[in-house]
């Protein structure tokens, strides 16, 4: 976030800034899209959470409320797509653990690590030096981290194709090894941080990617739609957007950087993976 960006919330006035602050951070918003997915056998509901930013600055109560809304949405399959931290401090890690064994306890989890989790921008900022404390942390609670790897995931019976890719921030991407097993003839869902990664995936067989990292602006102008998005790409900072024949889902996130959002609120999502040939 920008100081232009906080700056701009005073000159709107008290109220609104104090909307910004202490109202819209809070008020989780349960979002649903459809996606078509070729070689699907049948619809399948992925319940998509992202940049949960435990810290001082997002409430424990969000997290929870977060998470026991997407275990009550009865998903398939739960992904989370990275920044389950925001620094080194300001949560209790036997207590995110507890929080996060629900969602593996409901459904099959699967997640990949943001650029706050570790490696050389989250140290460059005051966070982790590597990615080993929170993929622990995470793993420990059942879920299961994809650092440039897939796997087949069984959705109540159906096979969906899973890759997750470390993030372009942090971490050396190796896309060759991430896709390493997968096959041109399965539903292919991607897990990427950052949104801006497509293009490293570009040549590889996916078909809907599933990112983060945006908070969907966090504050984000009336009528223009301007935002402080950390992303080159604008058209991909919230909701579902094709990427020529595929698409990809930005998540506005659960938390925020500094405990502000306007006219942009938190988010979990369902987003419905229909066979193709279903339509959209």
């Amino acid at each position: 976030m920008t100081r232009r960006a906080f700056a701009t919330l005073p000159i709107l006035g008290i109220p609104t800034a104090a909307w910004a602050y202490v109202v819209e951070p809070g008020w989780l918003e349960f979002t649903e899209h459809t996606c078509p997915v070729p070689h699907l056998e049948r619809p399948v509901d992925v319940l998509h959470l992202s940049d949960l930013h435990a810290s001082h600055d997002v409430p424990t109560s969000l997290i929870e409320r977060a998470i026991d809304m997407a275990v009550e949405a009865k998903p398939d399959l739960i992904c989370i797509t990275g920044d389950f931290v925001t620094v080194a401090t300001g949560f209790d890690c036997r207590w995110y653990v507890s929080v996060l064994s629900k969602l593996a306890r409901s459904r099959p989890t699967y997640a990949v690590l943001g650029n706050h989790d570790g490696g050389s921008w989250s140290r460059d900022g005051g966070g982790f030096h590597g990615t080993g404390e929170v993929a622990s942390m995470v793993e420990s609670s059942g879920i299961q981290v994809l650092a440039d790897r897939s796997v087949k995931a069984d959705a109540r019976g159906t096979p969906v194709r899973l890759v997750g890719a470390n993030d372009i921030w942090s971490l050396r991407v190796d896309a060759e090894r991430a896709f390493g097993e997968v096959r041109r003839d399965e539903p292919v869902v991607l897990l990427s941080h950052n949104p801006d990664s497509k293009e490293r995936f570009a040549n590889k067989p996916w078909h809907v990617m599933l990112s983060g990292h945006t908070h969907g602006g966090q504050v984000v102008v009336p009528l223009t739609g301007a935002s402080p998005a950390p992303v080159s790409d604008r058209r991909y900072v919230a909701g579902l957007k094709p990427w020529g024949e595929r698409w990809i889902h930005v998540s506005r996130g659960v938390g925020s950087i500094k405990g502000v959002r306007f006219n942009c609120r938190p988010e979990v999502t369902r987003l419905r993976l229909v066979p193709a040939r279903l339509g959209t």
